[in-house]
């Protein structure tokens, strides 16, 4: 194997999983080969020194036995949907149920819980691939998906490709917990949040999209100007008591399919500044609210509620079952096109997000 290459673990059946090792400047990632999760993300902070953001584990035994998506690449469609089926060309697809009566995060089996091949591997990038067979978890279509992990100009980039032989519904994204105060560090209510948007898509029960899209003035869910991530997360209002916190889509200002800047985080702590940028149409901001009972972290640490929060890009929740939302059909034969990247630096506490 390479040198930053190495055996992580073996599944119940003997497949090998492997943690690819990218450095590039200052950032470090660690990915394993299970789930394609980034198991760590190694960044500077004010002083130069490394600080891990990223939260994860120590074992393959403890990827399989959680349940939060720690770090994963998240398919065939990320999020909900709403009473665990869509219509496609006159065609009803009945899924898992997985989330209550919805289905969430691709299903029972979805891309994170499925070992992921290497495509390529150099220093600071790996390409890893999969194939989700026609009628996968209910879904229509052969989908053959590859994402490319870089390190560059100071930040991690995910690229997602993928084909399908017939008409489907793709949406997928990345399920990274953040903490840039330290993956072991508590939780992150006291970091700051910026998110660059003007409406939100309200969600009903089981957190399922009502179909609008609101304006986001005068609710909590106004976080266009700097704030800490814990002001107004416990406000008594129906969004965030429903979801515990924040666990909400917002919606990327004239998308175009064209890469937008999303959002910005940043700890008081380490000073490190975090700013999300995708040429997804939405961004799920998710607040840890239901870590807790998950394994422990890497070297021991506890992973209690709201001790990460999630930027995950996406197609909308629910979109097959929303026509007004951005259509995440995609046609046989065409390409899913996507990127997301997450772009580091440092403040310090005189300056602003």
């Amino acid at each position: 194997m390479k040198e930053n290459r190495r055996l992580f673990g073996y599944m119940p059946g003997g497949a090998p999983v492997e943690e690819l090792t990218l450095q590039n400047g200052g950032l470090t990632c660690r990915i394993i080969t299970y789930g394609g999760a980034v198991r760590s993300l190694e960044v500077p902070d004010r002083e130069g020194n490394p600080v891990d953001i990223a939260l994860g584990f120590d074992t393959l035994e403890d990827y399989r036995t959680q349940d939060k998506y720690m770090g994963a690449l998240v398919g065939r469609y990320a999020n909900r949907i709403g009473g665990a089926r869509f219509t496609l060309n006159g065609v009803d697809y009945p899924l898992a149920a997985n989330d209550g009566e919805n289905s969430l995060h691709g299903g029972n089996t979805g891309f994170d819980k499925r070992v992921w091949t290497v495509e390529q591997l150099t220093e600071s990038s790996a390409v890893l691939s999969l194939v989700s067979p026609d009628g996968e978890e209910g879904y229509p279509g052969t989908l053959a998906v590859a994402v490319a992990y870089t390190l560059a100009f100071g930040g991690l980039d995910i690229e997602y490709r993928a084909r399908c032989d017939k008409d489907t519904v793709c949406g997928l994204t990345n399920h990274s917990y953040f903490n840039l105060s330290g993956h072991d560090s508590g939780p992150v209510m006291g970091q700051h949040i910026r998110i660059f948007a003007t409406h939100y898509t309200p969600a009903g029960p089981g957190l399922i999209p009502t179909g609008e899209t609101a304006p986001v003035k005068g609710t909590p869910m106004d976080l266009w100007e700097e704030q800490e991530i814990g002001a107004h997360i416990d406000d008594d209002v129906e969004q965030l008591k429903t979801a515990g916190g924040f666990d909400h889509n917002w919606a990327v200002i004239n998308w175009d399919g064209t890469l937008r800047p999303i959002a910005r985080a940043w700890s008081p702590d380490t000073g490190i500044m975090m700013e999300t940028a995708t040429s997804l149409p939405g961004v799920q901001f998710y607040t840890g609210n239901f870590l807790k009972g998950c394994p422990a972290g890497k070297g021991g640490a506890v992973y209690g509620e709201r001790c990460g929060f999630c930027l995950e890009a996406q197609f909308f929740p629910d979109s097959p079952n929303k026509p007004g939302f951005p259509s995440c059909v995609l046609k046989a034969g065409e390409e899913y096109r996507h990127k997301t990247v997450y772009r580091f630096g440092t403040l310090d506490s005189a300056q602003r997000l």
